[in-house]
């Protein structure tokens, strides 16, 4: 059975590991330039040796015959290639990022536009603090006294979400040291209660973009989606990547413990 095509995706996001790993770059003039220092500042060794062994290379070649025969050798050789301004060549592509230092924003369109990734990037820049780097440190070094505090995965999860939720003590967009925040947090006497709770959506249609905000943040918070039939996989694509998907009838008796949903289509 094909996948709805709202569910799926033309390439996997994922983080490389550079530092002292060997990249081609091919090329020259500006958009080479800025590559050669994207890839320095991963902490890559640029090499253009188009037979150096490494496992991904970046061809900037002005010219298109050149370009075409380059990425076809490198391709041959097993290298994973993106070739600028080639989208139908590329193997991966190259996202515009936000960088809060060891957090991390990738903005990518697949090639379509990379004036659009800019835009959206310059918008989320706005959005994030300065400072929220540290945040992202201070929970890394508390993760002993996290574990300690909260021993079971799912509860700790709860404790951690509930805590980075708007108007939460570790709230991303609010300001501040992040190790003092942390600090605060963990000292607090009464934390976030872990008790189970069943919230129902009615949903207007099977179309994700009729998604209410409420409705696309507790999708996005939920332990367990329980679910009519009739609701598309559009829908259920939007919740959490490991929040149970459970087919039913009717809502549960016993959810179980954090966010469970119920979602139904109006009728």
């Amino acid at each position: 059975m094909g996948l709805h095509p709202k569910t799926r995706m033309d390439a996997l996001p994922l983080f490389l590991r550079l530092a002292d790993r060997p990249v081609i770059l091919l090329g020259e003039g500006e958009v080479a330039q800025a590559k050669r220092r994207l890839l320095e500042r991963a902490g890559a060794r640029v090499t253009d040796d188009e037979g150096a062994q490494a496992a991904i290379a970046i061809v900037a070649i002005e010219d298109e015959a050149a370009a075409v025969a380059a990425v076809a050798r490198l391709k041959a050789r097993g290298v994973l290639v993106n070739a600028v301004d080639r989208p139908a060549l590329c193997d991966f592509t190259l996202p515009a990022i936000v960088d809060r230092d060891p957090l991390i924003v990738a903005v990518g369109t697949g090639g379509a536009s990379a004036g659009l990734a800019k835009a959206v990037r310059q918008r989320i820049e706005a959005l994030l603090p300065a400072r929220l780097g540290t945040l992202a440190c201070a929970l890394s070094a508390a993760r002993g006294a996290i574990r300690q505090r909260w021993p079971g995965a799912a509860e700790r999860r709860r404790a951690i979400d509930a805590a980075l939720a708007t108007g939460g003590a570790l709230d991303p967009l609010a300001d501040g040291d992040g190790e003092a925040r942390v600090a605060a947090w963990l000292a607090q006497d009464h934390m976030e209660g872990e008790g189970g709770r069943l919230t129902t959506l009615t949903l207007i249609s099977g179309d994700p973009d009729d998604l209410t905000l409420r409705a696309a943040r507790l999708l996005g918070e939920a332990d367990r989606v329980y679910h009519r039939p009739d609701v598309p996989s559009a829908i259920l694509v939007r919740a959490r990547a490991d929040a149970a998907r459970i087919m039913a009838d009717m809502p549960p008796d016993a959810p179980g413990p954090g966010l469970s949903l119920w979602l139904e289509i109006a009728r």
